[in-house]
């Protein structure tokens, strides 16, 4: 899409560039038969500068190539305004390129949002805890419990604060759907207070792009995905079923920092010998899940009952399962999971996620 957008930029630049010759009678150009002053010249010209600008910012990903492409866009209006005879078909690549300059804006403002949001809940880490996990912190946990956290290596270390993680994502949109689509993820997590901020970079082909992003915070959860960084297709927040999805998916999602299970807002429960019942409760909401752990006291799945859509009358089971797990800076976690509705008919499996770092206790 970039090399595509460069091209058009390019073919732009080279069209006033004609302009820019004739004005100066550099070289004689029949196909063109309007009159150009010199004046008009070095307008020509200016647009052919700002174009090239434009496509070198694009082509070495500057952040902010898109502003210098709608510079160039005005000014080559202006131009074809007063040689609209001859030059309104201009009118349509600058179109092409505005369009394509206000989808990368809408990429910029989104991914500085999130930077925003992301810089404001690392700020409110409470650090003056720096306890070091020890016998005396887990004995009162559920067996199966203790043993998960000692199994993945958390003995000993001090907790964890805050985490930075980035993935690689499958994601299947409908039950029927054979094709997977690519994406990549990054996700903050803060332990206190609870909070996390994930966003996701879907391309649907080459031209339709979709960027969202979920977050857990102050309490409460909210859900915005656009296309292209710019149209909403959905914006949800502070919404029961959103809250209450947004700290079931918290839960399940401590198997990448095990030492949050001593949270005072996680309660726990035990059911046997290879499994515990955990309950979050945060403000006025509280919802739980249930871990599943093999022999060796290593995560095998998480599962609770969520609503999979806003008008849901009744949740449906929602299941993250580890298919791979591996020692990342110390600490033995699930990489390769599976995650899974059960619905009606059968089992969905709509995401699988692929751990590719993982970063503890990391600041802003």
């Amino acid at each position: 899409m970039r090399i595509l957008v460069a091209i058009f930029l390019v073919i732009h630049a080279l069209i006033h560039a004609l302009g820019f010759l004739k004005a100066f009678k550099i070289i004689e150009i029949n196909s063109l038969s309007l009159s150009i002053s010199k004046t008009f010249g070095i307008c020509w010209l200016i647009a052919v500068i700002l174009f090239l600008i434009t496509t070198f910012l694009l082509l070495f990903k500057s952040n902010y190539w898109w502003l210098f492409g709608m510079l160039s866009v005005v000014v080559s209006q202006i131009i074809i305004a007063f040689f609209w005879n001859e030059a309104k078909f201009g009118t349509i690549l600058n179109l092409i390129i505005l369009l394509a300059c206000m989808f990368a804006y809408g990429n910029f403002s989104f991914s500085k949002q999130v930077n925003r949001e992301v810089a404001q809940m690392l700020s409110n880490i409470e650090t003056n805890q720096k306890e070091l996990i020890g016998v005396q912190l887990i004995e009162d946990l559920p067996i199966p419990v203790q043993k998960w956290l000692i199994h993945c290596g958390v003995n000993n270390r001090l907790q964890i604060k805050s985490v930075y993680l980035s993935q690689e994502v499958l994601i299947k949109l409908k039950p029927n759907q054979k094709k997977w689509y690519k994406a990549i993820a990054q996700q903050y997590f803060t332990i206190s207070p609870a909070a996390f901020n994930w966003v996701i970079d879907m391309d649907m082909n080459s031209f339709i792009k979709i960027k969202g992003r979920d977050k857990l915070e102050n309490e409460s959860g909210e859900m915005v995905i656009k296309l292209g960084s710019l149209i909403p297709i959905v914006n949800v927040k502070n919404n029961k079923k959103i809250n209450e999805a947004t700290l079931q998916r918290f839960l399940a999602e401590i198997v990448w920092f095990p030492s949050a299970v001593l949270s005072s807002y996680i309660s726990w429960e035990y059911i046997d010998e290879s499994s515990a019942k955990a309950t979050i409760s945060i403000n006025n909401i509280t919802t739980s899940g249930t871990f599943f752990f093999n022999k060796n006291g290593e995560f095998k799945k998480f599962s609770t009952f969520r609503y999979k859509d806003l008008h849901d009358v009744e949740p449906k089971e929602w299941s993250v399962e580890a298919v791979e797990s591996n020692v990342i800076n110390g600490i033995k976690i699930p990489v390769v999971l599976n995650v899974t509705w059960k619905l009606d008919d059968k089992d969905f499996t709509w995401l699988q996620l692929k751990i590719k770092n993982v970063y503890y206790n990391i600041h802003k």
